[in-house]
């Protein structure tokens, strides 16, 4: 019997000691808080917050995620993202899923769109985004937020926003100095893309985690128009998709996990929960702990 126990008590101790912050489950969700983050245009722009219950660090990493939708839709109560907002907090970070102006609402953002009011569009969700970076930094003390360890991330039309905000900030932003006290450490991209990976240099080379359809339909997966427009549509516009990217940060050095789906379309753009165990190893190892890994990954359909 003391045998049987003291076997039970080593058993019990070694699965304890093996779990670890940032990879396992260690937490329940607290209570979900909401803020307004901004009010434009008589809009009240709020995120909702997820963290991690009874946790007594005082610095925990943030992960801000923005919502798809053609930038007409979508909501950061999403089924799919709440689940991935909830299964961070449980690891120990604070997760953050936000809303933002849906300027193409009840409009069209495909071809019949001219091309620079699709840049504009990216401009005022890149723009939206950074001003939810810059509420939960300015609360940092709050909600226990190192600001120093800041993970960001977006499906579709959101991926876009993030991307462009990370990576081509001088094609989006008139004024920098907004933003000079954020630092990103990661980013997590489904089905996105940017205007120029010419503009990702050493500077903004963040290391990134990438899901992209081959075939997408609607985002490029390497270099590519818009929708596939063709050139004499008012929407033609080329943009930079993941692969783009990922090439861009193998060259600078910067890492990445690249999963590319042969043949798929753009239902990538929907969270991978096949792949969070990998995804959360990759934010451990590359992101919180600063391994140099760059991983292709190819899955056939």
């Amino acid at each position: 019997m003391k045998t049987a126990f003291y076997l039970f008590f080593f058993l019990f101790t070694t699965h304890a000691f093996t779990q670890e912050r940032y990879l396992n489950d260690l937490f329940e969700v607290a209570p979900l808080q909401t803020k307004i983050y901004s009010v434009k245009s008589g809009q009240e722009l709020k995120l909702d917050i997820y963290s991690p219950a009874k946790d007594t660090v005082q610095a925990r990493p943030l992960i801000i995620f923005m919502h798809g939708g053609g930038f007409a839709g979508g909501t950061r109560s999403n089924e799919a993202e709440v689940k991935f907002a909830e299964a961070a907090a449980r690891k120990g970070y604070v997760a953050v899923q936000i809303s933002y102006r849906l300027t193409r609402k009840g409009q069209s953002f495909g071809c019949d769109y001219e091309a620079e009011g699709k840049m504009k569009t990216f401009r005022l969700a890149a723009e939206d985004f950074m001003d939810a970076v810059n509420f939960m930094l300015k609360n940092r003390s709050k909600y226990n937020i190192d600001p120093s360890r800041v993970i960001v991330g977006g499906s579709s039309a959101g991926a876009e926003a993030v991307l462009n905000a990370v990576y081509n900030e001088r094609l989006m932003f008139d004024d920098l100095s907004k933003y000079e006290d954020v630092n990103f450490i990661g980013v997590f991209s489904l089905a996105g893309a940017i205007v120029d990976a010419r503009y990702i240099t050493r500077e903004n080379a963040v290391p990134g985690v990438f899901f992209h359809g081959t075939e997408d339909n609607l985002v490029p997966y390497g270099t590519g128009p818009h929708h596939w427009c063709d050139r004499d549509k008012p929407g033609y516009i080329i943009l930079d998709g993941s692969k783009t990217i990922a090439e861009r940060l193998r060259e600078l050095d910067s890492s990445f996990l690249l999963y590319s789906f042969e043949g798929g379309r753009h239902e990538h753009s929907g969270m991978p929960f096949d792949y969070l165990p990998e995804v959360f190893s990759f934010f451990h190892k590359v992101f919180l702990n600063g391994e140099n890994l760059q991983q292709n990954v190819k899955i056939s359909e």
